[in-house]
């Protein structure tokens, strides 16, 4: 499913999340995660972490509303590690 951006012209808050999910539920996991509107890419990695999310929300306040209350929700996250995006080069 995808969803237009979120905010057109107004500044957004863009975020990387590692995310740790129990083994064998990787994509389980990752078909709960496109559903919400935040989230712009999902993908299964190698490596220390199981999954990386690319997010947009409006603002920091909704970045960690979605966190807390929607992302730490689902069944099988269990650690999670978020890099906020300071500058894209392309």
């Amino acid at each position: 499913m995808v969803f237009p951006p979120i905010v057109r012209g107004i500044m957004t808050v863009k975020a990387y999340i590692l995310v740790n999910v129990s083994t064998g539920t990787e994509d389980e996991v990752c078909k709960a995660l496109v559903e919400f509107r935040e989230v712009e890419e999902v993908a299964t990695i190698y490596g220390e972490y199981d999954a990386i999310i690319k997010v947009t929300a409006k603002d920091m306040n909704r970045l960690d509303e979605f966190i807390t209350s929607q992302l730490r929700s689902i069944p099988n996250i269990f650690m999670t590690s978020t890099m906020i995006i300071a500058k894209e080069n392309k």
